[in-house]
């Protein structure tokens, strides 16, 4: 059998908080010799505050210029009308709430305790994560079903 399909070269990955998005999109990107664009990063600014869409949109359609290939994870809806009409290819990683959980705690649990910076210098914290509105396992908890059915 003769396959003529072309490789991926614009790959979005999406998922709820906490499955692997980056993780995988990292390691895609690797494989595939291509840039590796993390949409997190653009939204976040310094102490966690979110830049505005505007913005946010601008970076992106920045980190996109000139990108022939690329592999993009996150699932922002500010920035989809930019992203997903390039893409070629989606990958959904859909995984059940308690694995992404079990994940969710192992990442927040190393970056904490190893004072890792993630971008713009911010870091996680357990106590913000495990007793404050702004948890992401409360952002996980109640936008889980919703990213599903999405």
């Amino acid at each position: 059998m003769n396959d003529n399909r072309q490789p991926e070269k614009r790959v979005i990955v999406v998922g709820t908080s906490g499955s692997g998005k980056t993780t995988m999109a990292s390691n895609l990107a690797k494989r595939l010799g291509t840039t590796h664009i993390e949409l997190d990063k653009l939204h976040w600014g310094p102490n966690w505050t979110e830049e505005p869409d505007e913005l946010f949109r601008e970076r992106t359609q920045k980190a996109l210029e000139g990108q022939e290939r690329w592999v993009i994870d996150g699932n922002y809806r500010a920035v989809r009308d930019i992203v997903w009409p390039r893409a070629d290819t989606v990958v959904w990683l859909n995984y059940s709430l308690p694995l992404i959980l079990w994940r969710l705690t192992r990442r927040t649990f190393r970056r904490a305790v190893l004072n890792e910076e993630i971008w713009h210098g911010n870091r996680e914290n357990l106590h913000t994560h495990l007793f404050t509105k702004d948890s992401l396992y409360w952002w996980v908890l109640t936008t889980y079903k919703e990213r599903r059915r999405e």
